[in-house]
């Protein structure tokens, strides 16, 4: 599923040629898989959690595998995004209690290895993406990058049958209403963010924003009277989780930045080819896929808190010697480099996950990796904005968005540190 979301960027050319839709519009494609998760992960969450989370988990892997037939079978851009849409609806069901059945599934002391596992299986697979779908579209017709990922999916399924823990359900009412306001909160603020750094119509784009803003105080005030929050504010209200929570947020933000900026940079600043720019960005998700597993079983006997702050500490500092790079840099100038924060990230992310996860009583686990799995997409699509904002200001491939980055790190490392003070309630 997060192949998938991915997946189509490299056909995106050829789906706009093949389709006879401008560029700007066949982004659509990618842009409302990504909307549709970050709008109804928290409601699914909390649904999950009263019909159950294996439930929960197959009934949107029957859907996606659906949906991405339909994809295939699309004749038209309109149906396209019908169907793209109803796939991010079934993948936001199965992500939405992911951590959840994690959880369920790992006992406490090895919890931080199997969020270290899915961290690993994150990262590797936005790395592989891009690649396969390049291979796809050179070898296949578009339409396959739909239905590349349905065999992994049917697997899924097949296994999670037998294997997957039947986890105890609660039965409190999900409200359709907090749903809404949840879904309209995070459309709103994120389309608008979007429009903004698009350079799309100014006012039109600010009142989006204030639209979505004014929606988000009405449904936090709703929240804060409700026995099962859609939007977990009775785990927020635990400085630890609100804490870890605003850390990832920053760090997702600050690797989206740097990710997305350097291979314009290597590209326009540097004179680099795109096979260049590929090996040397190499190293930040390879890094990260072997720290991640790493600390996932160190969390398991240190701080989490600690890890992420030694993560912090290497990525701000590789987010520095990258925006200080000297004119002459080679490919292992910036290798080595990347390496640094990927290693940083990959310390940082799954003891950071961890935290939360294990923070949050058992019955509010499924709303406790809703929370997560939210925080990382909106994340990512603040970090896209962000970027998009600096290129449409001229800075989008100097060393600003590295020091943006650095400084964003440092911050999420800050945050880190905060949880192991005295007036934090801590968690083991």
């Amino acid at each position: 599923m997060v192949m998938d979301g991915a997946l189509p960027n490299v056909a995106l050319p050829t789906i706009a040629r093949e389709l006879n839709i401008d560029s700007s519009s066949a982004i659509m494609i990618v842009s409302v898989y990504q909307l549709v998760l970050v709008m109804t992960l928290l409601p699914l969450s909390a649904l999950g959690g009263r019909i159950g989370l294996r439930k929960m988990y197959q009934l949107g892997l029957c859907l996606f595998i659906g949906a991405s037939l339909l994809c295939f079978f699309a004749p038209s851009f309109p149906l396209l995004l019908a169907a793209r849409a109803l796939q991010a609806l079934g993948a936001a069901a199965a992500l939405s209690v992911a951590s959840a059945l994690i959880r369920s599934i790992y006992p406490t002391r090895q919890l931080g290895r199997g969020l270290g596992i899915n961290t690993v299986i994150v990262a590797s697979a936005g790395g592989i993406a891009p690649i396969l779908g390049g291979y796809i579209v050179s070898v296949v017709d578009w339409h396959w990058i739909f239905i590349a990922t349905v065999p992994l999916g049917l697997l899924s399924l097949a296994v999670g049958q037998r294997a997957f823990p039947d986890v105890e359900r609660h039965n409190q009412t999900i409200s359709p209403l907090g749903a809404l306001l949840c879904a309209l909160t995070f459309g709103l603020i994120i389309s608008g963010l979007l429009a903004w750094a698009g350079g799309h119509h100014l006012p039109t784009s600010l009142a989006i924003l204030l639209l979505g803003f004014l929606t988000a105080v009405v449904f936090v005030r709703r929240e804060l009277t409700q026995a099962a929050p859609i939007l977990p504010v009775d785990l927020l209200a635990n400085r630890v989780v609100a804490l870890s929570i605003v850390a990832a947020q920053f760090a997702f933000i600050g690797s989206m930045t740097f990710a997305l900026s350097l291979p314009f940079r290597l590209q326009e600043h540097f004179g680099f080819s795109p096979s260049e720019v590929g090996t040397a960005v190499a190293p930040f998700p390879l890094a990260m896929m072997v720290s991640a597993p790493l600390a996932g079983m160190l969390s398991d006997r240190y701080h989490p808190a600690i890890l992420g702050c030694i993560g912090m500490a290497f990525a701000s500092t590789g987010m520095l010697l990258l925006a200080l790079l000297p004119e002459a840099a080679t490919q292992l100038d910036i290798a080595w480099r990347g390496a640094l924060c990927g290693t940083g990230y990959g310390l940082f992310f799954a003891p950071n996950a961890k935290l939360i996860i294990s923070a949050a009583p058992i019955a509010r686990a499924a709303s406790a990796g809703g929370l997560l799995a939210t925080n990382r997409l909106a994340g990512q699509a603040l970090g896209a904005a962000l970027v998009a904002a600096l290129l449409a200001a001229g800075h989008g491939s100097d060393s600003s968005p590295a020091l943006l980055g650095a400084v964003l790190t440092f911050l999420a490392g800050i945050c880190s540190i905060a949880r192991l003070s005295k007036w934090v309630g801590g968690v083991r």
